[in-house]
Parts: C-alpha cells; sequence; structure tokens
C-alpha cells in the first residue's frame, strides 16, 4: 500500500488553519475567562438570567464550531470534522493520506 503525503501547498493551507484554528481557541479562551469574572461588574448577568452574557458566550464559541466544520482533507475534501481538535489529525480516514507533506530528508 503507497503511503501518500501532502504536497507543500497543501501542507500550507492545513497549516493555516492549525494557526487560525489556535489562534482563535486562545483568544476565545481568555475572552470568556474575563467575561466571566467580570459579567456582574460589567452588568452582562443579574444572576438569575442569562441574557447579554449568554449571546456574548454563543459569539465567542459558534466561530470555534465553524472551523472544525470547515476543515476538509486538503487531498481528498472529505470534511474531517471533529477528528481534529486543536491540530489536524495524522492522518485522513478516507483516503490515508498523512496530513503531513513528506519530510525532504525522507
Amino acid at each position: 500500500m503507497a503511503t501518500e503525503y501532502l504536497t507543500p501547498e497543501q501542507d500550507a493551507k492545513l497549516r493555516r488553519w492549525e494557526r487560525w484554528n489556535r489562534s482563535y481557541f486562545i483568544f476565545a479562551f481568555v475572552a470568556l475567562v474575563i467575561v466571566l469574572i467580570f459579567s456582574s461588574q460589567l452588568g452582562l448577568s443579574s444572576g438569575d438570567e442569562w441574557g447579554p452574557l449568554g449571546l456574548l458566550l454563543v459569539a465567542l464559541v459558534t466561530p470555534i464550531i465553524i472551523l472544525q466544520l470547515r476543515l476538509a482533507c486538503p487531498a481528498c475534501g472529505v470534511k474531517i470534522r471533529w477528528q481534529a481538535k486543536l491540530m489536524a489529525p495524522d492522518q485522513c480516514k478516507s483516503c490515508d493520506t498523512f496530513l503531513r507533506a513528506k519530510s525532504p530528508s525522507s
């Protein structure tokens, strides 16, 4: 069975997705911590209802879900979806392509 690797262009596209995903996750995590710590001082929650705090939480989490659902294998185009967390998986389950460019030394 031949082992397939991504081309450098496909690898660059996947690494760009990983950078966006990781950067947004860090931003959202910090923003969520700040919002949850200071929500009562900012007037976002009254203790009885979610109101603006709930909308803010949804607005911060929705892009994470969208980023996950948009990820597709650069080799075959099949959506990877939740196989990836912050980074792409090592191998596509559909076409068995390794989701890393082949190193020049190998």
